[in-house]
């Protein structure tokens, strides 16, 4: 019988670095975390076919919410669905370890043999500590070599880099086509909040990864490659959730 076991990864971090600042330039803290819709949304879907998850982060550490992500702004007004999906949150809570997520130097390479899929949602969190984690770096390589379904959204891509850092000290994604929070969308968000943000298109281009963005992608498209399934905002949470599913399945 295939797996049933998926790994989400999560970061620690609950903000992350806002770049000249200020006349005099300086780099602060700017709150964020995971983004609640991007996370929940293939949760739901993975949970109502039957899929077991496991949470894992850098340190453990218990992941926060995107401020952003939490107002009914973020939801188009729909009260409703925002309290589902924090309530299934708080479920992950009390039956799922959510708080108290499995370090990734702990997770060893015999279990990843036990995982049919990783997932990692987005926020800005992952600009924090994923992309260079040499931890992470040799989860996504088992993944990556094993050619086992890999889903990731909006800032979450990010953590691909980390591969570069991983055993093979090289990125494993050089040449797949990829959709992120594109470099437009993050000025928009400079522009908002008056510094500059590592951009997660650009880093992943400078890196060997083919980048497919455009109107499609703020409008929700999803793009696959090989095992690899990308969408590049909240936008794209249901298609992802979709997709990621059928490739599980196949």
């Amino acid at each position: 019988m295939a797996s049933k076991k998926i790994l989400i990864i999560l970061s620690d971090a609950n903000s992350f670095p806002l770049h000249k600042t200020g006349t005099d330039g300086k780099t602060v803290q700017q709150p964020s975390g995971f983004f609640l819709m991007e996370l929940a949304k293939p949760l739901q879907k993975l949970l109502e076919e039957g899929y077991e998850v496991t949470f894992a982060s850098p340190e453990g550490k218990e992941p926060k919410p995107d401020p952003n992500s939490e107002t009914l702004a973020a939801f188009a007004g729909n009260f409703y669905e925002r309290r589902r999906e924090n309530e299934l949150i708080e479920r992950m809570r009390r039956e799922n370890g959510f708080s108290r997520p499995r370090r990734f130097r702990d997770i060893s390479d015999e279990e990843l043999r036990g995982f049919a899929g990783v997932f990692i949602p987005g926020g800005h969190a992952p600009l924090a500590d994923l992309g260079a984690d040499p931890e992470l770096g040799r989860i996504l390589a088992h993944f990556h070599a094993a050619r086992k379904p890999t889903a990731a959204i909006c800032h979450g891509p990010y953590a691909f880099l980390s591969t570069k850092r991983g055993p093979e000290k090289d990125f494993a994604y050089r040449g797949y086509k990829l959709t992120s929070w594109s470099d437009a969308e993050e000025k928009v968000m400079e522009t908002m909040l008056c510094g500059e943000i590592d951009k997660v298109e650009s880093s992943l281009r400078e890196s060997g990864a083919e980048m497919v963005e455009g109107l499609g992608e703020k409008a929700g498209a999803i793009t696959v490659d090989r095992e690899v399934v990308t969408g590049g905002n909240p936008v794209a949470a249901d298609a992802l959730g979709n997709k990621f599913l059928q490739m599980l399945k196949a």
